[in-house]
This record gives C-alpha cells, sequence and structure tokens, in this order.
C-alpha cells in the first residue's frame, strides 16, 4: 500500500459515494488507475464495504447509552450466545469484547429511557451468565463514529 492507495482511502472515508472521476481528480491519477486500484483495495479486503451514515435522531433512536457489561464466565458456550443474542439486537450499534475488565463495551440507540429500561431487562438481563452492568448515559456526543 502506498501513498496514492492511502489517499484514495482517506477520500472514500470522507465520501464513499464519490465518483471514479471525482475520486480520481482529487488522487491526482486517471480514471483507470484509480478505479483498479479501488477494486485491488476491495479484493484485498482493505475497502470492506460502503455505508449510509444515518441521523439517529432522524429514525427515532436519539437517546444513546455505552453499557459495560461483564460475564460471570468465559467459556465459548457462555461468550457465543451472548455475542449472537446482542448482534441480532438492532438496539446495538457497536459491540466491542474487551481485554480485561469489563468483558463488552455495548453502544446502545433507542428512542428514550423506558425504550432503554425495556432493552435492558427484557433482552440483556435474560441472557445467561450476565453479571454486571453500568449503564452511562450519553450527554453530547462530540465526535462521531463515522
Amino acid at each position: 500500500m502506498d501513498a496514492t492507495d492511502r489517499a484514495i482511502i482517506a477520500e472514500l472515508q470522507r465520501d464513499g459515494r464519490l465518483t471514479n472521476v471525482e475520486l480520481a481528480h482529487r488522487v491526482g491519477l486517471t480514471t483507470g488507475p484509480c478505479l483498479r486500484r479501488v477494486q485491488r483495495l476491495e479484493a484485498d479486503g482493505v475497502i470492506r464495504g460502503y455505508r449510509a451514515v444515518i441521523d439517529l435522531a432522524a429514525v427515532g433512536r436519539s437517546f444513546e447509552v455505552l453499557v459495560d457489561l461483564t460475564l460471570d464466565a468465559q467459556d465459548a458456550e457462555t461468550v457465543a450466545r451472548f455475542e449472537q443474542t446482542l448482534t441480532q439486537a438492532e438496539e446495538v450499534i457497536e459491540l466491542h469484547r474487551l481485554f480485561g475488565s469489563p468483558d463488552y463495551f455495548v453502544r446502545v440507540a433507542v428512542a428514550d429511557l423506558a425504550a432503554y429500561e425495556a432493552f435492558l431487562s427484557q433482552r440483556v438481563m435474560t441472557i445467561p451468565r450476565v453479571k454486571n452492568v453500568t449503564s452511562h448515559f450519553t450527554m453530547k456526543n462530540v465526535k462521531p463514529a463515522s
């Protein structure tokens, strides 16, 4: 990967909807070589996909909670069941397994406090072996994920 590849990646991170013509112009290539580089980056798994960044408030999910979660066991079955359950929950917008304590960091987006309470009591707390849950309510999102 060279400086041109890194420039292509940076431009696509800023705007994944750039046309190949505009991308080529921004990184100083002609369209053919630019397209081949993008296709190679995709084939190599460097560019894993393209997505829309959604305004959570516009879809009624502006109440964001950051959750630290600990399990009371780390066996394969417990971990797999927990991860499968939470990855299927639409309220979960990020799920990270951590080294040390807590075991997981979960980012949740719901409509309001009542929706979060329902998610926590009906989804999270029903998963076997959940030991501890600490909720952090977001005051302001200073630098949103892109």
